[in-house]
């Protein structure tokens, strides 16, 4: 099966050795972005994704395609065109001290897509998944559109269609608010994928009760949530929620649930305590989701604990990208997180 994805891939320049931005005399370089890292983990788990973007014809472009193609991400629905690559800047913290993100993003190539500018009903002739996230359409009215056009032709052509709800507050500065935008987009999707804050700042739906500062996240707290997001999006088949208890910077529980209209499915609560790198955590957890319910048709409970293993392991690695095997994620659902050296 042909997954397509789109989105913005970004140059990710992040400070070494949990540096301030005050700090720094250099910055580790490096590609990533949500829809770009769930094709990247799609692909190492040897499934046929493709990434479809606008990216400027130069160097700049050119690296972030080649990082792709190493990845075996298919890369040849790019479209080429605009003048800038866009760039987050990240501050890693540690402890008490949360990571920071700046975005540098405004008047990227995609961010000034066109209409026209993607054959949609080319690019998903034969494919089975699109997945979008709602980043996306935050960067601009132009890529909001784009968006819609390739939900719309993807339901049209009976492919399913999975979101990130992936709420950021800092990225909605074109004129409309997310509340406004996102629920024609969402209404074409079969699996709705969101965090623990997400349903709220989007759709204002949250749970009874929950305290993600102590750790105390309960999946049963958002069954209601799941139920809501169903009544509102009917077209949904399967809603999953993510659940970060943020002790500190470098201690999380993770886990997720998974509702699909009748069943509530929970996964086991890892306790990452030494986080080496969050970013793309969202991602990693949504293509292994992906991977998931691709392979394990059938059988949600397995989906759900393959996507909470995989993003478990994402934690460990430096960058957007979640560079594991299915062996391992496997080997981690068997309950071996043991860490041995492997010889």
């Amino acid at each position: 099966m042909k997954i397509v994805t789109f989105g913005e891939i970004m140059l990710r320049l992040a400070t070494p050795e949990h540096q301030r931005f005050t700090q720094v005399v250099s910055l580790n370089a490096s590609f990533g972005g949500g829809e770009a890292n769930v094709a990247v983990s799609l692909a190492n788990y040897g499934l046929d994704a493709d990434f479809v973007t606008r990216l400027p014809l130069n160097d700049i472009g050119e690296a972030a395609v080649l990082e792709l193609r190493k990845y075996n991400v298919g890369t040849s629905n790019i479209v080429r065109g605009g003048e800038r690559v866009g760039i987050y800047f990240l501050e890693t913290g540690s402890v008490a001290r949360p990571s920071k993100v700046i975005y540098d993003r405004s008047n990227s190539s995609i961010a000034e897509i066109g209409p026209g500018m993607i054959d949609w009903e080319k690019i998903l002739d034969g494919a089975g998944w699109f997945h979008w996230t709602g980043i996306t359409p935050a960067i601009s009215e132009g890529a909001a559109s784009e968006c819609l056009t390739a939900v719309t032709t993807a339901r049209r052509k009976g492919i399913t269609v999975s979101c990130d709800l992936n709420y950021r507050k800092n990225l909605w500065k074109w004129g409309k608010k997310a509340g406004e935008v996102m629920p024609e987009l969402v209404s074409a999707c079969d699996i709705i994928l969101g965090n623990e804050e997400d349903a709220d700042k989007v759709f204002g739906i949250r749970p009874g009760s929950a305290d993600v500062a102590t750790g105390n996240v309960k999946g049963s707290d958002y069954e209601s949530v799941c139920r809501q997001l169903m009544e509102k999006f009917p077209n949904a088949k399967k809603v999953i929620i993510t659940l970060r208890g943020s002790i500190n910077a470098d201690h999380n529980t993770w886990s997720g649930i998974l509702f699909d209209g009748t069943t509530l499915y929970e996964a086991p609560v890892y306790q990452i305590t030494h986080i080496v790198d969050r970013v793309g955590g969202g991602d990693s957890f949504m293509g292994g989701l992906i991977y998931g319910l691709i392979t394990y048709s059938g059988n949600d409970r397995k989906a759900l604990e393959f996507a909470v293993a995989a993003s478990c392991l994402k934690h460990t690695i430096h960058g957007d990208f979640n560079l594991v095997s299915v062996a391992e994620v496997e080997q981690l659902m068997k309950g071996d997180a043991s860490g041995r050296v492997v010889r």
